[in-house]
């Protein structure tokens, strides 16, 4: 199988590429060397035998339909990522998550290539699953500013105000983006489907959760909070946790993620049962086993060896307060489960390298 892996040469494109390889597929990879992800001086880098690097963005349709060229299956992972600075990225997120991606899905249609998957968030859910004991099962609303500023962080049920249970959220959940980004990444999925419908092809998203692991880009804004916690750690500063910590969140690591991608291009691409032409289908990819900021900042801290983490009550709007997966949907239909534990992926990302970006993160959290 010939694979398009657009974004390759970044963060989970890079790890994609070598599962693909490692399993004899072939990868071509298109990148734009984004600045946000890459630095302002970014170079391809080397290109592992037999992998076809190309330069070049996804809203160029010239140069998409030239990587088409040959290719099976399209693992999309070219994006705009994280909350970025402030609401003027916009057109910037807009341009490159949702054109970007209706330019490739296009040239897909132009040139018969019929199989894709998607980068998808878990952003695209808002807030988790949350039970009332008395009303169970609810959807608890955007968190009022003068509770976030009382440091009143949990989301009340809606109905009666009592404290809610956060829980795991499903692909069948409502979904409610409650920011630029998180609002890009479900007009992608919808593209994605209508793409599927038109031309009978088969498409997927994996949903992604928290994902970190070696080669994350540092010093950034466009980079989730384990990102930033490691390159305070690296910078010899202690890791700023928002909020009071206690945030869950379900963090996966990277090669995980590349494994994900790999079976559901196998998948996409004979045809499985679940992936009939015409098809669009979601899944939840994490790790099943919630964790708090707090506790990932200070698992880091302790592997790094670096300052303990600070806990400074402040808050940013758009941040949810808990979002945590169910990823049965996945090991059910596709066979796909994490297998890199808390303790062992942070113990190795600690000491691993990241990628230099260029630009210095303000503290802000996802």
């Amino acid at each position: 199988m010939r694979v398009l892996v657009t974004g390759g040469a970044g963060f989970i494109g890079s790890h994609v590429v070598e599962a693909l390889t490692a399993a004899g597929h072939e990868a071509v990879v298109l990148d734009a060397l984004l600045p946000s992800a890459h630095g302002a001086d970014a170079a391809p880098p080397a290109a592992a035998s037999g992998v076809r690097q190309l330069h070049g963005d996804v809203r160029d349709q010239d140069a998409v339909a030239d990587a088409l060229r040959g290719v099976d299956a399209v693992c999309h992972q070219a994006a705009m990522v994280g909350l970025g600075k402030n609401f003027s990225d916009a057109p910037e997120y807009v341009s490159c998550n949702d054109l970007g991606t209706a330019v490739l899905l296009t040239a897909m249609e132009r040139t018969g290539v019929r199989a894709l998957v998607l980068a998808g968030s878990m952003v695209v859910y808002g807030e988790g699953r949350y039970e009332c004991p008395r009303h169970g099962v609810v959807r608890p609303g955007p968190r009022a500013v003068p509770d976030l500023r009382a440091g009143q962080f949990e989301p009340p049920c809606p109905d009666c105000g009592a404290p809610l249970r956060p829980g795991l959220v499903d692909e069948d959940a409502p979904l409610d983006p409650r920011n630029t980004y998180a609002t890009t990444k479900l007009a992608q999925e919808h593209l994605a489907a209508a793409w599927a419908r038109a031309v009978e092809g088969r498409a997927v998203s994996l949903r992604y959760h928290n994902v970190y692991g070696p080669g994350m880009p540092s010093d950034t804004p466009y980079a989730g909070v384990a990102s930033f916690f490691r390159s305070a750690l690296a910078r010899g500063a202690a890791p700023t946790v928002y909020e009071d910590g206690a945030q869950r969140r379900d963090f996966v690591h990277v090669r995980d993620i590349a494994a994900a991608n790999l079976i559901a291009l196998e998948a996409v691409h004979t045809g499985a049962a679940a992936h009939r032409p015409g098809s669009f289908t979601a899944y939840n990819t994490g790790s099943g086993d919630p964790h708090t900021v707090g506790e990932m900042a200070v698992a880091l801290a302790e592997f790094h060896g670096g300052p303990d983490p600070v806990v400074t009550g402040e808050y940013r709007l758009g941040d949810v307060r808990h979002i945590t997966a169910s990823s049965q949907r996945a090991a059910r239909e596709l066979g796909w489960r994490a297998h890199i534990g808390f303790a062992a992926g942070m113990k190795e990302f600690a000491a691993a390298d990241m990628r230099a970006s260029g630009m210095r993160a303000p503290l802000q959290q996802a």
